[in-house]
């Protein structure tokens, strides 16, 4: 019998070197893994490094003429600008690496209950066209994997990040295996929605009662509806208080409180867990870094790894 462990996907290049005073938090894909080790909460054995994804099965999801521009360093300015990052051969790298790591962490939660990665979550790239810091969208095409090597049937993604997963919905929306439930900001990026299975529009300044309120009246209904064979979490910490963009009064025990209920929901009818950070925007990294964290620590606990 095989033993179960938890495991992260992680590695070096997810902390991409960006130009001076870029908004996007980078450096938080250096701490979480630092920090989890240095409180003894994993060991080095927990963590691996993916390989990059092959072009093949990023083909499932994405269009080829856009892929083709990632490799070769083709996008427009205009391209570039809603991405968010400047291109480089070793973004288009980092995301590859990333996306492997999310159909790594589908492999590991379906022998172990649950898996991690430390990055990706990237759930605003359409087939097409990457913006709003994401290129290729990971969840999505760890999804079409999984449907693709008749590995499940059913696949239910919850995203809790403040922003909506524009392009996941759209990427899904006449796919029946794949239900997308989004709770988001209501005025919040992106200010065109699309239409998920199921969305929870979040009005501003909402604290943790009512937030938690909204995930506990939807959760058991689709679970129950749905009947996943497997769910992706994203667990965006955008929610906080203390977010530049969140505009929500989620307190770091509310953003703990909503992982830990998606979790245990998820445990206790046997549903394997992959999770994807997504966002965070906090203006001190370090709040960034332990709501973060939190959601090893319950991921962790709760399936007793």
């Amino acid at each position: 019998m095989q033993e179960r462990i938890l495991k992260i996907a992680h590695h070096p290049i997810y902390a991409h070197p960006l130009p001076e005073g870029h908004r996007f938090p980078m450096l938080k894909y250096e701490l979480i893994p630092e920090q989890l080790l240095y409180e003894g909460t994993i060991t080095k054995e927990n963590l691996f490094e993916p390989n990059p994804c092959s072009n093949e099965i990023i083909l499932w999801t994405h269009d080829v003429a856009y892929l083709d521009k990632l490799l070769t360093q083709t996008l427009s300015d205009k391209e570039q600008r809603h991405i968010g990052f400047p291109q480089s051969p070793q973004l288009t790298l980092r995301e590859l690496i990333i996306t492997q790591g999310t159909i790594d962490c589908c492999h590991y939660a379906l022998q172990n209950g649950v898996a991690l990665n430390v990055a990706g979550g990237t759930h605003h790239a359409f087939a097409d066209r990457g913006e709003g810091f994401c290129m290729l969208n990971d969840q999505a095409i760890a999804s079409n994997y999984l449907l693709k090597k008749e590995l499940v049937k059913k696949i239910l993604i919850v995203d809790v990040d403040v922003h909506q997963g524009n392009g996941t919905a759209k990427l899904f929306e006449n796919e029946k295996r794949v239900f997308t439930f989004s709770m988001h900001g209501k005025n919040n990026y992106p200010f065109h929605k699309e239409k998920s299975d199921r969305d929870v529009e979040l009005l501003d300044g909402i604290s943790n009662d009512t937030y938690l309120q909204f995930l506990k009246n939807e959760i058991p209904k689709i679970i129950e509806d749905v009947k996943p064979d497997i769910a992706f979490v994203l667990a965006g910490v955008d929610v906080l208080d203390t977010d530049k963009f969140g505009k929500l009064n989620v307190t770091i025990e509310g953003c703990k409180e909503r992982d830990k209920y998606i979790f245990t929901m998820l445990k206790e009818k046997n549903i394997p867990c992959v999770v994807s950070l997504g966002g965070g925007y906090s203006t001190d990294v370090k709040i960034i870094m332990e709501a973060h964290c939190n959601t090893f620590r319950l991921a962790k606990d709760i399936w007793n790894l």
